[in-house]
């Protein structure tokens, strides 16, 4: 049976991404370039995540106090706003930012190394290309994705104060009460597991996709597409999965 090419590349990714967790447990990770994976998926995507989740919350947060004032409901726009973040928006977003900003990169980065027979030079050399180049990429995002989203979470949140004060004449007080009756304790860890289950896939799709890129140059450009493009069917279709099994 001749299956479509995008099918064996994400059957691929998913067996470098176990190879990859097997590789982490045994503590085989390039720490050196761990360090540079760190700072791209962390400071390095900082200013977007910033300037994004200011808008997001700032927004969001208009759409809903302009229709709860309207009923008489204002003291309840921080709740909404707070849930709203937690359970769906900030985990969602923040990995469509980290998908634009670093999977990109992820999937150029290895699709250059495997055109110009650079992954063939590692493997000569006795060396594992998934523990030299996957492993510390996927430890990454997986360390800054949750990272990020809470971030994200909590500038979106002092956005969405600071409009629903300056424009609807909400008191913060009453805001932030909103906030803390509306979050349930659960709310931010499953967040956090929502952003760790993301970074995962982000990682191990790019790389996958880098990994099984073959031809010219040429065709780097078109497999870095396609890692973003399945990265974010994948990442909305788990995002389904894990808010049923989450919050259903």
């Amino acid at each position: 049976m001749n299956l479509p090419r995008w099918i064996k590349r994400f059957g691929a990714s998913l067996l470098i991404g176990g190879q990859a967790i097997t590789s982490t447990f045994k503590g085989r990770i390039n720490k050196s370039d761990l360090i540079d994976q760190l700072m791209e998926a962390g400071p390095g995507s900082f200013l977007i995540v910033l300037i994004t989740s200011i808008a997001a919350g700032t927004v969001f947060n208009i759409q809903v106090a302009a229709e709860l004032s309207k009923q008489g409901l204002g003291s309840e726009v921080g709740g909404l706003l707070a849930i709203g973040m937690a359970r769906e928006i900030a985990p969602l977003l923040t990995a469509t930012l980290l998908t634009g900003k670093v999977a990109t990169a992820y999937a150029a980065q290895i699709g250059t190394m495997k055109v110009t027979e650079q992954i063939d030079a590692i493997t000569m050399l006795q060396t594992d290309p998934v523990e030299y180049l996957v492993v510390p990429r996927i430890c990454a995002l997986v360390l800054m994705a949750p990272i990020q989203c809470l971030f994200f979470f909590v500038v979106a949140l002092y956005s969405g104060q600071t409009s629903s004060t300056i424009l609807y004449q909400i008191p913060p007080s009453i805001f932030w009460n909103s906030v803390r009756e509306w979050l349930s304790t659960s709310d931010l860890p499953f967040m956090l597991v929502k952003a760790i289950v993301f970074g995962f896939f982000i990682a191990i799709i790019a790389c996958g996709w880098g990994l099984t890129t073959r031809g010219g140059p040429k065709e780097v450009g078109s497999s870095t597409t396609g890692a973003v493009v399945m990265t974010l069917i994948t990442v909305s279709l788990v995002d389904v999965l894990l808010t049923q099994v989450l919050f259903g």
